[in-house]
């Protein structure tokens, strides 16, 4: 009879929330790797791992760990207030007409920079609109887009005579311009699909009282809450959380004719 080969006993699995704490090592820092996980869980946790057991426990995760590059995600995040991300998506108008719109964003802020309507997206019109998103003395160092015919290879040429640098993201990965789609979704459910346009200057009505708006008065829940260009003036204190300052009655402001309204303190009459 041939002897079986002895087995070596199988690795005890690590308690669910060292799993959970590794995965979470390992997301909220992209260029880490497995030794690096294991390292600062032995010298500041006193938690004894092989940088092997780690690996195990990312296999999940996509991209390989400890490469010297950053996620795409981690870089729009570092360097957000320097990033302007654009895009266009169409309208249609009430005699069946496609439009396009150009918006412009400070990822930073979300701050909406500039928008405009054209039937006719062509690189040289979208050059124009990159003239007056980024005056002279801004503080840009990116431009963010897509792959569409409206960015040509000379528009970007041309974005470096402004001081930035243009990023194309990757075919068919919307989600690499993220900010942009997720305002364009705003701009669509909180404005346009309230109206019929008219034409492009009913549109561009629109978008400039919506703008004013989006900056203004419309708070962020990514900024903390926030609202990209905040009021100067300071809410006063009141002494409670369920109490208006005294002296002060609530206003409203309508926008776009009712569609939204702007809420604010005033002081009341003596």
């Amino acid at each position: 009879m041939t002897r079986k080969a002895a087995r070596r006993p199988a690795a005890s699995a690590l308690p669910k929330n060292l799993q959970t704490l590794v995965r979470q090592m390992a997301n909220d820092n992209p260029t880490w790797g497995e030794q690096r996980i294991a390292d600062e869980l032995s010298l500041k946790l006193g938690i004894q791992i092989s940088p092997r057991t780690v690996r195990r426990y990312l296999r999940h995760l996509r991209g390989p760990r400890g490469a010297s590059s950053q996620r795409w995600s981690t870089f729009i995040r570092n360097h957000a207030q320097a990033i302007v991300a654009c895009d266009f998506f169409t309208v249609v108008t009430a005699n069946f007409r496609v439009l396009y719109v150009f918006v412009a964003m400070e990822v930073g802020s979300r701050r909406l920079l500039h928008s405009n309507v054209t039937a006719h997206p062509t690189a040289e019109w979208t050059l124009q609109q990159f003239r007056e998103t980024l005056p002279g003395g801004h503080p840009y160092r990116f431009v963010l887009h897509d792959h569409g015919s409206a960015f040509s290879t000379d528009l970007d040429a041309a974005l470096a005579g402004f001081g930035v640098r243009a990023l194309k993201t990757p075919i068919r990965c919307p989600k690499a311009n993220a900010f942009c789609e997720r305002l364009i979704g705003t701009i669509r459910r909180e404005c346009l699909d309230y109206f019929i346009p008219l034409g492009e200057g009913h549109i561009r009505r629109i978008l400039r009282e919506w703008s004013n708006h989006y900056n203004r008065g419309r708070p962020h829940s990514a900024l903390g809450p926030g609202i990209p260009e905040p009021p100067q003036a300071q809410v006063p204190a009141s002494g409670h959380r369920h109490r208006l300052p005294t002296g002060h009655r609530v206003t409203s402001r309508p926008v776009l004719g009712g569609l939204h309204h702007e809420y604010g303190l005033e002081k009341e009459a003596a």
